[in-house]
């Protein structure tokens, strides 16, 4: 009797290819750790562009860039190293939705956006339309681990003025947004984009300080294939309400979702989804010029929960006078102004639960507001999960924008690349390390020579936790004094999966 030994290895490669490509596409907790699990870089990534504002007087800037990643190098293995977007509705591959011409001939296919070459150098794309589509596409190869794109739309007049600026989101099935507003003179769109070939069902709920505010309206949302679907909050709600929590739950399908949030008064900018935890909650990036904060919470649980209040500032962590600690009742959105929290100093909210208080998970943003009276500019800050390995930001012009790294707890080490201009340059790099309960504040790192724009890659070397923001900030004329600006949180940006390694031999023995 012959016994052939069949190996194995070719299928545990594929399996461990395709949990990268899976855990990159539908974010979800970390695995956990064994002594079997391998970290690998991810093979294709996803990502959704919203549309921007609609107006004659916007311009919108996306930077695209891929840090270099160690273990990867371009031309390695099967995949061809491809980036790029294209308005919604269509792929990088074919047509997509509505590809065919009025005389039923194949419509040509959009040049992509943003088609990066190589890990390293950015590159940019401009446009003024006020009918601007969303956008989607992917990375494959070298160029997916750590892919990121930053869309930012200056707005230099009018009600909906400021700066509007986010780094384009990974496809998910589930958000939570805090302090989202249906008030009067305040104009929040949930942008709902399906990047996928197949329906998406939505179902939005909001949230106000003594519950749930019940709407049919919001529920059983449809997002045809390739579409982006703005929704105006304000229609969701019978009664105008000020501090609000909105949850996107997706039925089927994944979706992109991000607000939109234009105050007549204050400007606007975007309000991305908020990290939900039953730990610690940390809001990095306050300005040290911000002229008022307003932090926004909500525990998602069937618990109420207290939360002790601090702000961590570059030398040290304080408590807020009167307001020291925040009750937040399950199911209710808790609001609270914070006056003259940072006195000067950039610094970082940071929420834990109170010694004597249950844990309950909860959602939290900061408004942030800098400029007095007429002169106001604003933009929002909501909680962001700490780096695991690096995190990385596009977009960054030779002159103006701050990097903002916080260790709530330990010290830990960090080392700050700004990577090569998009129009020349060579890379600069720092290691800094973070005092415990601080905020480092870091705006005189550029890449040497730097020409056009250009990105920051942090990378978190040891010690604790480390949490990072960005501010993007530009002058327009009539307000030299209070620069329209944008915060952008900075979650990791999973060039890694952690891949689990086989548990026992799987060799299969042919009896033949």
């Amino acid at each position: 009797m012959n016994r052939t030994a069949v190996s194995l290895l070719a299928v545990g490669t594929a399996l461990a290819a395709l949990t990268g490509v899976a855990a990159l596409n539908a974010p979800g907790s970390e695995p956990a750790s064994t002594e079997r699990t391998s970290r690998l870089p991810v093979q294709r990534s996803t990502l959704v562009c919203p549309q921007p504002a609609a107006s004659d007087l916007a311009e919108t800037v996306y930077t695209a860039y891929s840090a270099p990643h160690p273990d990867v190098r371009p031309g390695d293995g099967k995949r061809s190293d491809t980036a790029g977007l294209l308005p919604a509705g269509h792929t990088l591959e074919g047509g997509g939705q509505g590809s065919e011409d009025k005389d039923g001939r194949p419509a040509r296919k959009p040049d992509p956006v943003l088609p990066l070459k190589k890990p390293g150098t950015p590159v940019t794309h401009t446009t003024d339309k006020a009918d601007a589509p969303a956008l989607t596409g992917s990375a494959e190869g070298a160029l997916a681990p750590g892919w990121t794109v930053q869309q930012s739309t200056t707005i230099s007049a009018g009600p909906a003025r400021g700066l509007l600026g986010l780094s384009c989101t990974v496809p998910d099935t589930e958000f939570w947004f805090s302090g989202v507003s249906t008030a009067k003179g305040r104009h929040d769109y949930i942008h709902l984009t399906n990047p996928d070939d197949a329906p998406a069902t939505v179902d939005l709920q909001l949230y106000g300080k003594d519950g749930e505010l019940r709407s049919e309206s919001g529920t059983g949302l449809n997002i045809p294939p390739g579409a982006t679907v703005p929704v105006l909050l304000a229609t969701l709600t019978p009664e105008p309400v000020t501090n609000v929590t909105l949850h996107v739950a997706v039925r089927i399908g994944r979706v992109g979702a991000q607000v939109q949030a234009l105050d007549e008064k204050l400007g606007s900018d975007w309000i991305t989804p908020s990290h939900e935890s039953n730990d610690r909650l940390v809001l990095p990036g306050i300005p040290a010029d911000a002229t008022a904060v307003r932090l926004v919470a909500f525990a998602t649980g069937d618990r109420d929960v207290e939360l002790d209040v601090r702000f961590a500032g570059p030398n040290s962590s304080i408590s807020p006078a009167g307001n020291e600690t925040l009750h937040v009742k399950s199911g209710m959105t808790a609001a609270v102004d914070l006056p003259d929290l940072t006195r000067g100093e950039a610094g970082s909210l940071v929420l834990t639960p109170s010694k004597d208080s249950p844990k309950g998970t909860v959602v939290a943003a900061l408004r942030v507001l800098r400029g007095k009276g007429s002169e106001q500019e604003t933009a929002f800050v909501p909680a962001v999960a700490p780096v695991v390995e690096r995190t990385t930001a596009a977009g960054h012009q030779a002159k103006g924008g701050v990097l903002y790294l916080t260790a709530p707890g330990e010290a830990a080490k960090v080392k700050v690349t700004a990577s090569a201009g998009s129009e020349g340059g060579r890379p600069a790099s720092r290691e800094l390390l973070l005092k415990p309960g601080t905020t480092t504040a870091l705006d005189d790192l550029r890449p040497d020579g730097v020409k056009g724009t250009f990105a920051y890659t942090v990378e978190r070397l040891s010690g604790g936790p480390v949490h990072v923001a960005r501010m993007l900030e530009t002058k327009e004329s009539g307000a030299e004094d209070v620069p329209m600006f944008s915060i952008q949180v900075l979650p990791d940006d999973r060039s890694t999966v952690a891949v689990p390694g086989a548990r026992q031999d799987l060799t299969v023995l042919d009896a033949g």
